[in-house]
C-alpha cells in the first residue's frame, strides 16, 4: 500500500459504490478503477473514494484512498470537514457536500429525469438541490450531448467550464468477449431477447412482454431486481397474457450470467423511456448483436446509425420493427456486426479517465 501521499487530494463522493448492480455503483466503480491506472497523475495526486465497499476498497487499495462514507454526512452540521484541493461529485443526485464553501466543487450531471419523475415538495427539494449544486461548481461534467442540452432546457448554467465525458464500455476493460461462459442461472431453449436495468417504470419492458405476443418461437430474458412495484407490474403482465412460458424475469445477475447471456441472445432491447447515456447498449455492441432501442433521450446519441429504432410502443408495430430489422441485420450481418464492435470499442474507461484529469487539472491550475 502507499506509504505517503501528495499534497494535492481529489475527493469523489462516490458512496454510490456500495451498489454494484446499480448505474451509478458502475460508474464510480469505473470510473475510479480506471483513474487507479493513472499512475503518472496519482504520482502527483492523491484520489480518495467515500467508499465502504469492501470488495472495491481490496482491489483498489494500491493505488486508491479512502474515506469511509457515514450517512449521517448527509446533514449540514456535519458536513466533512477536511481540506481537500477538489471535491467531484460524481452523480447530480447526491446529498453529501463539502462543509467549506470555497472548496473547487466538480459536478458530473448524469440526467435530470427527476423533473419527469417527481412531483409535489420532493421535486422542489431535487430541483433546488441541483440548483445549489450548479451554483458552486467551478465545471460542470455531462454524460452526453443529450444530458447537457436538457439540463441547459431547465436549469441556469453560468459561465464555466462544461464538458461532455461518455462512460466507457465495461466490458471493453475485461476483455468479456474472450471469456469463456457455457452456462448461466437459466439457459433459454428458444431463441431469445435480452434485456437487462432497473426495475422501474422508465425502463418501459412492459412493452417487450407486449410485443412479444405478436412474434412467434421467441422468448423475452429480462435481468434486474425484482423488489419493485414494476416489476410486480411485469409478473401481473405476463399471467395476463399467458407468457410464463415465454418470458423470464431473472432478477440481478452475476457478471457470467450477463456475459452469456450477451454473447447468446437473438437480439438485445431497450425500450428505455430516460436514458442519460445507456451503458447496456454499448455491453450489447461488443458482441456484435443487433440492438432495438427507444428513439427517447440519450438512445440514439449512444446507439448511432446501425441501431434499430421504436419510435411508439404500440405492441404490433414494435414486432413489426423488430422484424424488419432483424431481417436487415440478417441480410447484412457482417457489416452490421463490424460496426456494433467498432462502436463499441469508442467509449472506453481509460479515455473517460484522461478526459477527467484533464478537467480535474484545469481546476486545480488555476
Amino acid at each position: 500500500m502507499k506509504k505517503s501521499y501528495p499534497s494535492k487530494n481529489i475527493f469523489l463522493e462516490t458512496h454510490n459504490i456500495k451498489n454494484l448492480h446499480s448505474g451509478f455503483g458502475q460508474f464510480n466503480f469505473n470510473l475510479a478503477k480506471a483513474l487507479s491506472k493513472e499512475t503518472e497523475f496519482l504520482s502527483e495526486h492523491e484520489i480518495i473514494l467515500n467508499c465502504n465497499n469492501n470488495s472495491v476498497k481490496e482491489e483498489l487499495k494500491d493505488h486508491i484512498s479512502f474515506n469511509k462514507y457515514m450517512p449521517i454526512t448527509r446533514y449540514p452540521l456535519f458536513r466533512m470537514r477536511k481540506n481537500f484541493s477538489l471535491w467531484h461529485s460524481v452523480n447530480q443526485n447526491t446529498k453529501i457536500e463539502p462543509a467549506s464553501k470555497n472548496t473547487p466543487y466538480l459536478l458530473t450531471i448524469h440526467d435530470v429525469n427527476f423533473l419527469e419523475e417527481e412531483s409535489g415538495k420532493r421535486l422542489d427539494f431535487r430541483i433546488n438541490q441541483l440548483k445549489s449544486k450548479i451554483k458552486r461548481s467551478s465545471a460542470v461534467v455531462y454524460v452526453s450531448e443529450f444530458a447537457k442540452q436538457n439540463t441547459h432546457t431547465h436549469f441556469h448554467i453560468p459561465a464555466i467550464p462544461e464538458y461532455v465525458i461518455y462512460n466507457g464500455n465495461n466490458f471493453n476493460n475485461n476483455s468479456a468477449k474472450n471469456i469463456e461462459v457455457n452456462h448461466a442461472r437459466h439457459v433459454p431453449s428458444k431463441p431469445f431477447i435480452f434485456s437487462i436495468g432497473q426495475m422501474v417504470e422508465k425502463k418501459n419492458f412492459h412493452t417487450l412482454i407486449e410485443m412479444l405476443r405478436f412474434l412467434n418461437d421467441i422468448v423475452l430474458v429480462i435481468a434486474g431486481g425484482l423488489k419493485t412495484a414494476y416489476a410486480e407490474l411485469l409478473k401481473e403482465k405476463i399471467q395476463h397474457y399467458k407468457l410464463e412460458n415465454r418470458v423470464v424475469l431473472l432478477g440481478n445477475i452475476a457478471e457470467s450470467d450477463k456475459i452469456y447471456y450477451y454473447k447468446n441472445c437473438l437480439a438485445f432491447a431497450f425500450p428505455s423511456l430516460r436514458e442519460g447515456f445507456g451503458l447496456p447498449v454499448l455491453e450489447a455492441m461488443t458482441f456484435g448483436k443487433p440492438v432495438f432501442l427507444s428513439n427517447k433521450t440519450s438512445l440514439p446519441e449512444i446507439g448511432g446509425t446501425h441501431s434499430f429504432y421504436w419510435d411508439n410502443f404500440d405492441a404490433e408495430d414494435m414486432a413489426n420493427v423488430f422484424e424488419a430489422g432483424m431481417s436487415t441485420f440478417e441480410g447484412n450481418k457482417a457489416v452490421f456486426k463490424s460496426a456494433y464492435i467498432n462502436r463499441s470499442q469508442q467509449f472506453t474507461w481509460e479515455k473517460a479517465a484522461k478526459d477527467y484529469i484533464h478537467v480535474y487539472k484545469s481546476i486545480l491550475e488555476k
